[in-house]
Order: structure tokens, then sequence, then C-alpha cells
């Protein structure tokens, strides 16, 4: 019998006299999104999550996830082999503390880990001793660990990106000069293809490329990726201010920066980082990575490019929405069948490059799941009485999109129709906020759960995330979420930044429900007003199902902010449409008010 992934780690551990390990799912760069050879928490679990972790000790292991994924680990994580805990309500350092040996050794990958969080679990584990790995021992016994992804960097042209990469490096260099340093750190993967404008296709749905930057407080920088990824227009396009270096001499070079100050973002750089310099003899500066806030906050080029990718994509999801309603009632579709066709139609606009994730495709009990995956095991059909719940998104060189909707298929309960209208009363709440410039994130999280309290719901997930411009579909450090959700979450929006808009309701066995539009943070000036007021314009263009709206449940102006979102779709999508699915357009955006009137 070939002995388990766990089984097999724990005797590489044995071997090298460790009575534990701690398995994150991120890469050196401390992405969410992983390129396959990182992913080694689903080589040892089996749990396919974008967000978790895992302890290992000689007689126990546990896995940690967060409200997301409650669900979906109990049908991936074998219980027998890991304990199952959902955090906030246990973290990983609690457990540890309270099972390991006063005094075990606990092993930690340095290219895996902050010092915030190694910090964070001395303190809450006192009794063990954190020792960092050369080599991590997941790698050492994974027999078909994927090799580094092997794809090029590509210039991402300066119509899309809107500012040229040699004026980015002015604003950044400017930044950590201001913030007492030489030289900058640039270790987030979408950071460094936000800075030098390249993308690539490392990460499986994420247009990066692997690779770290140090930049100068002069704009000058040195580019750290593989060989293999350079090429004539590679360097054509970054030009003499910038020097490449191998990816592998990244450490080494940290490490040659005796005398230097070095700005170090805490939250964002792995604890071998510091660790390098702080041994090479430089002085660390602890900040911020200064392009967090430059990239989060969209150019105008990069504003209209994310208004245009909403309407390409919004045609095709209309498209989609009319041909589930045509096909369904026939059962001959599924969810991954249908999730392919979504993908057919996005694809015949010619420009799509990538989904921006892998879509949740789920019908009934399925949608139960926030980020559930179909499989060709757990594939449903779209068949009965139930909810379809289809999130998705696409990545074009203009902007990156994220939509979910919700529809019913067969007769919806009138339980189903009244929590569809209390998760879109949240969400035209959210949508038609207006808010102090200074407003953070988490302060407007109840607006979108407010009438789901009222009747004692709730769901287990942020509100909001942030998006990027054709980089990643979970971009910070904007947010929307309660500190429930989302521990740390304290960041001003600002005019330009781009976030998801995305109450839900979840009933285990049952459905799953989600409204999701992206919305862009506009300044809103008005008469008499007494401070900078800011509000959301919605970018997302696509029908919500009118058929789960119960009218009684809804105040006059959300019938009117539906109405007015409706006409906006309708008036931009119909000049693209015919036949069959303009006629399925204009039924699917006819006026709410107008039905409400008729039957009273």
């Amino acid at each position: 019998m070939t002995d388990s992934p766990l089984a097999l780690l724990r005797r590489e551990l044995a071997a090298r006299g460790l009575d534990g390990f701690l398995v994150p799912l991120t890469d050196a760069h401390m992405s969410e999104y992983v390129a396959a050879r990182a992913r080694r928490l689903e080589w040892l679990s089996g749990f396919t999550g974008s967000a978790g972790s895992a302890v290992v000790l000689a007689e126990e292991a546990a896995i940690f996830v967060d409200g997301r994924y409650t669900e979906q680990v109990k049908g991936e994580v074998d219980p027998a082999q890991f304990a199952i805990c959902a955090v906030p309500a246990t973290s990983p350092a609690e457990w540890l503390a309270a099972r390991a040996p006063a005094g075990a050794a606990i092993g930690y990958d340095p290219w895996l880990h902050t010092r915030r969080e190694l910090e964070g679990l001395r303190r809450a584990a006192p009794g063990v001793r954190l020792v960092a790995v050369e080599g991590n021992p997941v790698d050492a016994v994974w027999a078909g660990q994927p090799a580094p992804p092997s794809g090029v960097a590509v210039p991402h042209d300066l119509a899309f990106a809107g500012e040229a990469h040699g004026d980015k490096l002015g604003r950044i260099g400017a930044a950590i000069a201001a913030a007492g340093a030489e030289l900058g750190v640039i270790a987030a993967l979408d950071s460094v293809a936000w800075a030098f404008n390249l993308r690539g296709t490392d990460v499986h749905r994420t247009p990066v490329v692997e690779a770290f930057a140090l930049v100068a407080a002069d704009g000058t920088a040195t580019l750290f990726l593989a060989p293999g990824k350079v090429t004539p227009d590679l360097l054509a396009h970054l030009g003499e201010a910038v020097a490449i270096r191998p990816y592998a001499e990244f450490a080494a070079a940290l490490g040659a920066l005796s005398g230097r100050r070095v700005l170090v973002d805490p939250a964002g750089c792995v604890s071998a980082i510091p660790d390098a310099l702080e041994a090479g003899g430089a002085t660390l500066v602890f900040a911020r990575d200064p392009t967090v806030l430059m990239k989060a906050t969209k150019n105008p080029v990069e504003v209209a490019g994310a208004r245009a990718a909403h309407a390409r994509d919004g045609l095709a999801v209309a498209r989609f929405l009319a041909w589930v309603d045509r096909e369904a009632p026939s059962g001959r579709i599924d969810e991954l069948s249908a999730q392919a066709r979504l993908e057919g139609f996005r694809r015949e606009s010619n420009l799509l490059r990538d989904l921006s994730f892998d879509s949740i495709s789920a019908f009934g009990p399925n949608g139960a799941f926030p980020h559930y995956r179909s499989t060709p095991r757990s594939n449903r059909r779209l068949a009965g009485d139930g909810l379809y719940l289809i999130d998705s998104g696409g990545q074009y060189p203009d902007g990156t999109t994220d939509i979910t909707r919700t529809v019913a298929i067969g007769t919806p309960t009138a339980e189903m129709r009244d929590r569809f209208t209390r998760v879109l009363k949240g969400h035209v709440a959210l949508a038609t906020a207006r808010f102090p410039k200074g407003t953070r994130g988490g302060q407007l999280d109840i607006l979108a759960r407010q009438h789901l309290w009222a009747a004692g719901l709730d769901y287990a997930h942020g509100t909001g995330h942030g998006v990027g411009s054709y980089l990643s579909v979970h971009e910070g450090p904007q947010r929307i979420a309660a500190a429930i959700s989302a521990p740390g979450i304290d960041e001003p929006l600002l005019p330009g930044m781009i976030l998801s808009n995305e109450p839900g309701f979840y009933k285990v066995g049952g459905y799953g429900i989600r409204i999701e539009n992206l919305v862009l943070v506009v300044e809103d000036p008005r008469e008499g007003d007494s401070a900078p007021m800011l509000a959301f314009e919605t970018l997302t263009l696509a029908p919500i199902d009118l058929s789960l709206v119960e009218p009684a449940l809804m105040t006059a102006a959300e019938i009117a902010w539906l109405d007015a979102y409706h006409a906006r779709v309708r008036a931009a999508l119909a000049p693209h449409l015919e036949g069959a699915d303009l006629a399925w357009l204009e039924a699917a955006t006819r006026p709410l008010r107008a039905e409400v009137r008729a039957a009273a």
C-alpha cells in the first residue's frame, strides 16, 4: 500500500529532527492564487480552496479554513487524518499551543511566512520552538511535483496601462525615499506586474510572471526573473533603467546590500527577505509596498478600460443567461456544460485572454458552498425546481471582470424569493451608498447585511474585494468586510478603486444566492455638502433575475434603482443583440415598477 502524503511528510520531519511543520497555501510572494508547484496544501490534504493552512504533528494534524470553505473542506479532506478547524474561531497558533509538547521543534519554510505571522505564532504558542528549514520538506517527498512555471514575461501595452513603467518607477522611487530608504523590495506578483507593465501566465487565471524587484530611490530597478522568461521584446520594453538578473540570485542580492537602507513590506514580504537583508548588514525600513495604493487607484485609461471590458463581458453573460432560460427546461444542461458555454460566449469577443478565476457553476445544494467547484463527480443537472448560481469573470487586456448571478430554474419557493430579495436589498443599499472621504470598507459592510440580519440571517464571507486592471481578481488593500469576516481590514476607500458588491445567502443542503456587480469609487460632489463625498458607479452590466424578486419587500426607491439599472443594461447591450436574445433581454430588463402599479 502506498504511503499517504501525510505519512511521507511525517517520515521526512522525523528524519530532520522536527516535531511538526506548518503548511500554508501561498508562495514566496505571499500570493492568494499560486502556481501548481506551490499547491503543497492541496497535495498534502486534498483541499482545493484558495485559502487555508495546516499544522502537522507526529500524531495529529489539522487544517484551517474560513467561512467560505467550511462545507467544501468536509468533502475534500479525510477527517481521520486532519481535524477540520474554522478560523477565526480556532487559529493554527491556538491549536498548536494546545497540542504540541513543550519545547517541540516546529518547522516552517521562511519563504512562505511573514515575520508578522511568525511573531504572532510565537506569542500565541510560547511553549514551542519555531525552526526555519532549508528546503521545504513537502517538496522533498512530493513525487511528481510540478516544475516552476516557464511562461515568458509579456509587455503590457501603454494603451491599456495608461502610464509608462518608467514613470511608475519614478513615483515608486520617490515614495521609497520619502520613507527614509534607498531601495525597496517589491515582492507581490501583481505589484511587480503593475510597476513594470508586465503580464504573464505563471499563475492560473492571474496574468502575472514570477519575479522579484528592487527599486532604487532614483527610479532605477533590478528585476529578478528566470532567464527563460526574458525575450528581446521584454528587453526593448524595459530599457536601460531596468537591470535583469536571474530569479535564483534574489536572495544573494539581498545579502549584498550591506549598509543600505531597504524598504520591506512586513505584510507582503516573506520572512526570508528581511532575514537575508539583516544577515548581509542592511538596515530594514518597514513600510507598506508603495505600489499597493498606486495600483489600487486606477488611472483614467484603466477606468475607461474597465467600463469597456464590463460592457463586453456583460454582453456575453446576457447571451448566456438567455441560453440558460431557453435550454434549461430540456434537462440537458449541467453545471460543467453551462460554465463551458459561458466561457464560449466570452471567447467570441476575440479579446478574452483567460478567465479571471475558475467559474463557480452551482445548482441546488451545491450553491450553498460559496467557493464551490463543479467536478464530474459533483456535477448536477439544471433540472427540476431550484436555484442556479454562476460566479465567473474574464481577463481582458483592458480590464478584469467578476460577476455573480443567481437564477431560478423551474419554480422558486416563497423562501427563495424572500432570501433573494433580502440579498438584493442589501446589494442596492451598498450600490447607492454615499459616504465621506476617509470612509473605510468595513464601515459600509452592514449596509449589505442589514435586511438579512433583520430576519436572523447572514453570510460567512466579506461583502466586497478589490479587483485589478487585467491583474488579480482579488486585489488589496481595498475591501468591504466587517472585522468578523476579515480581521485587520481597515482601508479608506479612494476614487479609482474597483471593488465587488456581493452579498449572499446560503442554505446548507438547499441552495445558494449571491448577487455580484463590480463598482468603481467615484467623487460625488453635490450642492450643500460640508465634506468631500464619494459614491459607487456600478460597472457590471447584466440582468438580475426578476422572477426571484418579491416586490412587496422592496421600497419604491429600491425598485427605482433596479429599473434604472436594467435600463442601463438594456441600452448598453440591446444594440448588439437580435432575435431571441434581444427579446429575452427586453423581457429580463422590463420595468418592475410598471408591474407593481398594474397589480395594485
